[in-house]
């Protein structure tokens, strides 16, 4: 479902630039160097299970078979690329960049020294004209694993990719201010878009023949029409629009844009296509069952990925200078702190991917023919990088890979890695069975137990399971609209914070209750809107560090050290009194008798448990509910059963309130949940202050000013009481004890360095 589809994005990074190499780009090189000894990739038929010829079982979810550096978007695809490709540039266990990977960099990790390495170094320069330019230099020793070398046109070859005009994988480089990148992008536009905004009754077949724009429209007219109706007909069934042809109030509630009354599902469908650039793959987010790639034909549906040049042909990027066969210069035309982060994309060979007798430098070719990512296309069932293991194919649910004797940091220690499709419920009794030797079971108290009575111990270390914990990258929270709760119209008014927090100052105290009751220790109560695993993140040492929504109207201190529970649950509702009065509620005798014009006596918060309650948000919001309750006010909690009908119910902008989860990239940038712009600001909080925090944010690289501006901007976004922070989980990575040497796995792994950072340097018992 188009919802569900959403919320994998979100979660992965809403949307922020890098999504790709999280494992071998995301991360520099483990200090720990392997032994340099060549290892046979000879393989005959690798078992499934860790025996005597060195083989490594992963567990994976699933794999969709995208397996390319350019084009893979499901996590187990993209784990696949992460070892058997290299990145550019990588980060540390905190997720910061390394910049000098080749002779490496030393930084300190939970009180233990750990040196970084790469494959390049990079000079960033601030210029006088406001110009930055990224001075990049490769070790010259680099192979891919067919021995070939890897040099800097291999680099740019891989840039110019994902820079193409007709590039839809999921790395967003194509937006970052590189100089001469907009001239180059603006010279081509796709075959789609320019018979899209021709319009059906175009008669200047200049850039297209007459064929082609039939058969689009066509395709449009039958296909596209079915794909919008099915969305119409969804919203109709959950209440979103009032009957099959309500387009328009389909296209407000699915969260598309405005269309006027009496719009068709065709002008919906071409207010997709005018969302998404009529880009046909990314057409695909918005679905509403069906794919569009089922609905249209191929040939059309390639349309997307066809440039056609347009005006002026501009054959390379101004801002990208080969300077020597392994270093380069990339300027962007203005300080872009994302920048930084894009240049964690791989390094993919371009006589692989590529077609060399196209690759002319000087004469601005680069591999392929400008709008013609065909020959890309074609490999992506069989990727070819320098990382630490080869592919050697996708069988039966398993991808088999062998070591790369090649690999700059050091060849595998185990001949043969597995990758294994694995149920959930396989998870742990895989690894206990002897059919799994590494695996990731969704962690819990519940999924705890379990595994401290497979070992007959409890602890984290058994003698059939080991288990490594690392904080998730990302949070749970809890929302309000700032639309849908607020005071006499206006969101942004005192009043309408007050009421807000009012209900947020009660929920918040009772946190500690529910996520320990739900998780253990396996979770922490945090306390600002951002991951505990960013470097961005305050810490509890920090001047300034406070709990959430712990003053009250006048800006006391509600709590005390010395407080009981119970004691924090009265003195909670005494200050929600006080923010309720403030908001212009009428309050007697410790009760709320009548709301304010514009407000209400009762909220809702949807949240998704199942239907059963089951979500570690759920007992708070309950408890805090029934609180509330006692002084008057009603807080619903809506459990949804369908995890789709709760993302509609925030993304369409009807919700009042819901319970989520963030997950970002190592850049904390906060432009697209809280910048008025922002594409998935669902608390619709609007505020020039916050707005320009963002961006100033976004205008150094100074990190410690960087890290001071988001703290500002995170007291702006408690102060308006649109967002609750509730915890931060623990993910889990098990090991077979019986045939893994624990010894040799990485330590202090994070989400930023996981086993994976260093799984060249891991035995077999």
């Amino acid at each position: 479902m188009k919802n569900t589809k959403q919320a994998i994005a979100l979660a992965s990074a809403a949307a922020l630039s890098v999504g790709m190499l999280a494992g071998c780009g995301g991360a520099a090189s483990s200090a720990a160097t392997a032994s340099g000894e060549s290892t046979s990739t000879a393989t005959a038929e690798a078992s499934t299970t860790a025996a005597s010829d060195g083989t490594l079982v992963l567990a994976e979810t699933g794999f969709e078979s995208k397996f390319s550096p350019f084009f893979a978007a499901s996590a187990s695809d993209q784990d696949v690329i992460d070892l058997t490709q290299i990145a550019l540039l990588g980060a540390d266990r905190k997720g910061e960049m390394v910049l000098n990977g080749i002779e490496g960099e030393t930084r300190e990790y939970n009180g233990t020294d750990y040196t970084y390495h790469g494959p390049a170094d990079c000079v960033v320069t601030e210029n006088a004209d406001g110009t930055v330019t990224y001075d990049i230099k490769l070790r010259e020793d680099l192979k891919f694993s067919d021995g070939e070398p890897v040099t800097i046109d291999d680099v740019i070859f891989s840039m110019y990719v994902f820079l193409d005009p007709t590039y839809d994988g999921s790395v967003t480089m194509y937006s970052t201010p590189i100089v001469g990148l907009d001239e180059y992008r603006s010279s081509m536009t796709t075959l789609s878009k320019l018979i899209a905004e021709a319009g059906e009754d175009n008669t200047d077949n200049t850039n297209f023949t007459a064929e082609q724009q039939k058969a689009f429209w066509d395709a449009v007219n039958d296909g596209g029409v079915k794909f919008a109706q099915e969305i119409i007909d969804y919203c109709v069934e959950n209440g979103a629009a009032a009957d099959a042809n309500d387009a328009a109030g389909a296209a407000s509630a699915w969260n598309l844009g405005e269309l006027p009354a009496g719009a068709t599902a065709k002008d919906m469908f071409e207010l997709i296509g005018a969302n998404y650039d009529w880009n046909f793959s990314a057409m695909e987010a918005e679905t509403a069952g069906t794919a569009l790639s089922d609905l249209i034909p191929e040939d059309v549906y390639a349309y997307s990925t066809t440039g056609v040049n347009v005006g002026d042909a501009v054959a390379s990027v101004a801002g990208i200078v080969k300077t020597g066969d392994y270093s380069m210069t990339l300027t962007t035309t203005e300080l872009s702190t994302t920048m930084i982060y894009q240049l964690q994309m791989p390094i993919a060979p371009l006589h692989y991917y590529g077609d060399e007798s196209l690759y002319d430098y000087d004469n601005s070719s680069f591999g392929f023919a400008k709008g013609d990512l065909s020959s890309v296309r074609a490999k992506t069932s069989a990727p070819m990088g320098a990382g630490m293991f080869t592919f050697s194919k996708y069988s039966d649910g398993v991808v088999y890979l062998d070591a790369n004797p090649s690999y700059y940091d050091g060849a595998p220690k185990v001949a043969h890695v597995n990758m294994k499709e694995t149920q959930e419920a396989d998870k742990i009794t895989g690894v206990q069975a002897g059919t799994i030797d590494i695996s990731d079971p969704s962690y819990s108290l519940e999924v705890a137990d379990q595994i401290a009575d497979i070992n007959g111990v409890e602890g984290e270390d058994g003698p059939v399971i080991t288990t490594r914990l690392k904080d998730y990258r990302g949070y749970g929270y809890i929302a309000l609209s700032a639309k849908n709760v607020n005071v006499g119209g206006d969101p942004s008014s005192q009043a309408s914070k007050d009421l807000r927090k009012a209900i947020m100052t009660v929920i918040a105290a009772y946190r500690d209750e529910g996520i320990d009751s739900y998780y253990g220790d396996t979770a922490t109560v945090i306390n600002y809107p951002i991951s505990n695993t960013s470097w961005a993140a305050p810490s509890v040492t920090d001047d300034g560090y406070q709990i959430a929504y712990s003053t009250d109207v006048d800006g006391n201190e509600i709590y005390t050290s010395d407080m009981k529970s119970e004691d924090k649950y009265a003195a909670a509702l005494q200050a929600a009194l006080g923010y309720f009065e403030a908001a212009g509620y009428t309050v007697a005798n410790g009760q709320i008798t009548a709301a304010p014009a514009g407000a209400k006596m009762e909220y809702q918060i949807n949240i998704g448990a199942s239907g059963n309650g089951d979500h570690p948000s759920f007992q708070t919001l309950t408890n805090a509910a029934a609180a509330l309750k006692t002084i008057g006010f009603t807080l619903t909690v809506n459990d949804m059963a369908n995890a789709s009908d709760l993302f509609a119910s925030y993304q369409s902008g009807a919700a009042e309130g819901w319970v989520a989860a963030w997950q970002s990239t190592n850049d904390p940038d906060m432009y697209q949940l809280y910048h008025s712009q922002g594409a998935t600001n669902y608390y619709t909080i609007n505020d020039t202050d916050l707005d320009e925090l963002i961006m100033a944010a976004r205008a150094t690289t100074d990190q410690e000013a960087r890290k001071a501006m988001y703290k500002e901007a995170m007291e702006i976004i408690l102060d308006w009481g649109v967002e609750l922070p509730v915890y931060q989980r623990s993910e889990a990575t098990i090991f077979s004890t019986e045939r893994v040497n624990i010894d040799t796995i990485a330590k202090d792994q994070t989400p930023y360095w996981t086993y994976k950072s260093e799984l060249n340097n891991l035995e077999l018992n």
